[in-house]
């Protein structure tokens, strides 16, 4: 009973932790509202309007990050490969999409399909690896990859389970799901938002695919010295966990640059979460230190 007391005032004092850093986000985000987000694109986003004769599409999308990830689509699912850190860092990314959504929408978070009758989407859902958990757990899942290698490892992992073979991929981007007037429940952007052109354009289209009310996670992590050192420094050529150019600081996003940013999309943003890894254990868990990887939670204003 000391024990189980002890856990919930640990769990009570991180979440007003959580919620003081959220406050100071908020305030800086206020206070530079009034700045324009022209910088907070790439100089050169003109290249990624895709035009033909019937209409003009504008897409976020980079086109050498596609050609990098096609590169090594292969290995979504080696545990040991160029995704490792993802797979190390799932369970903790599922930790909080679980208690955030169920608060949400009111749900069991104890229960085994907790997201039983919600329409999800995970856009930039790579080989399926945060998919396949959603759809465990009850969700109607639609993964979008622009890679079309990468929705074809996702297609054939996800059809050896029953559980994952109702999973609806599909080689597109968020912007052409907007343009077919798809809605969900719930849209989910897990390390995608580093790797576009345009990412106010690209929260944009995350806000339409939302029903009124509805929910919004992206994980990113952050335009930090400490992140340079960590995510791109050690984590690349140092530690080789990740492919080297996997990451551009200067494509990261502070706190307060993409709470601002879905501020202006109508998604106010309630709770900001860090991942911190520790080395001794190899796990990560979540932290009030967003100065490196930093996962949010928001709601789309109700129209």
């Amino acid at each position: 009973m000391a024990l189980k007391l002890l856990s919930k005032l640990r769990n009570q004092n991180l979440q007003i932790t959580r919620n003081r850093n959220l406050h100071r986000l908020l305030d800086a985000a206020r206070f530079f509202s009034e700045q324009p987000v022209s910088n907070l694109s790439t100089p050169d986003d003109s290249k990624f309007i895709i035009k033909n004769k019937q209409q003009t599409t504008t897409s976020s999308l980079k086109q050498h990050e596609l050609a990098k990830f096609a590169a090594i689509s292969d290995t979504w699912w080696d545990s040991e490969g160029p995704f490792k850190p993802l797979h190390n860092m799932n369970p903790t990314r599922l930790a909080f999409i679980r208690s955030t959504l169920c608060r949400h929408f009111s749900k069991d978070p104890n229960c085994a399909r907790p997201f039983e009758g919600l329409k999800i989407v995970d856009v930039g859902c790579g080989g399926g690896i945060l998919s396949e958990p959603l759809a465990r757990m009850g969700a109607t899942v639609t993964g979008v990859d622009a890679v079309e290698k990468n929705i074809n490892v996702a297609r054939i992992h996800a059809d050896l389970d029953p559980e994952t073979s109702t999973i609806e991929y599909c080689c597109t981007t968020a912007e052409k799901l907007v343009e077919e007037q798809r809605k969900f429940d719930a849209v989910i952007a897990l390390e995608v938002i580093e790797h576009v052109a345009a990412p106010a354009e690209f929260c944009k289209s995350l806000a339409a695919l939302a029903y009124p009310g509805g929910a919004t996670v992206i994980s990113t992590i952050n335009r930090s010295m400490r992140a340079y050192a960590t995510a791109i420094v050690a984590a690349e050529y140092l530690l080789h966990w990740l492919p080297k150019g996997t990451h551009q600081w200067s494509s990261f996003l502070t706190p307060e640059e993409l709470v601002l940013i879905l501020q202006r999309a109508s998604i106010n943003v309630k709770e900001m979460a860090g991942f911190v890894y520790s080395p001794l254990t190899g796990r990560w868990s979540l932290s009030d230190d967003i100065s490196v990887n930093f996962i949010a939670y928001g709601t789309k204003d109700g129209q």
